[in-house]
């Protein structure tokens, strides 16, 4: 992991910056900005497995839930915002 930028930055001001189309992924850790890896190889694999067995599974039974391929989570206390490579999001719990 590369840190990227050295002083502390908002979760609103991380989004804010977050490059598109980036080669690279970034977490915020507790209002640092660290460049992270993308998932390869086996754990791609296997995050890839998950997220189609949980699609059918949300298919099958109607729910409300979608499954994103790129997201920002932030963290309780709103210091920290993670890219999960897998995450099962409720609909209606979304806040843009």
């Amino acid at each position: 992991m590369i840190q990227a930028v050295s002083q502390k930055v908002s979760f609103d001001q991380f989004i804010e910056w977050y490059p598109e189309n980036s080669e690279h992924r970034y977490e915020l850790r507790e209002g640092v900005i660290v460049e992270m890896p993308k998932p390869r190889g086996k754990h791609s694999e296997i995050a890839g497995f998950l997220n189609s067995l949980l699609f059918v599974e949300v298919t099958r039974l109607k729910l409300p839930y979608f499954l994103p391929r790129e997201s920002i989570v932030r963290s309780p206390d709103g210091e920290s915002g993670y890219e999960p490579d897998v995450i099962v999001l409720d609909r209606s719990a979304i806040v843009s």
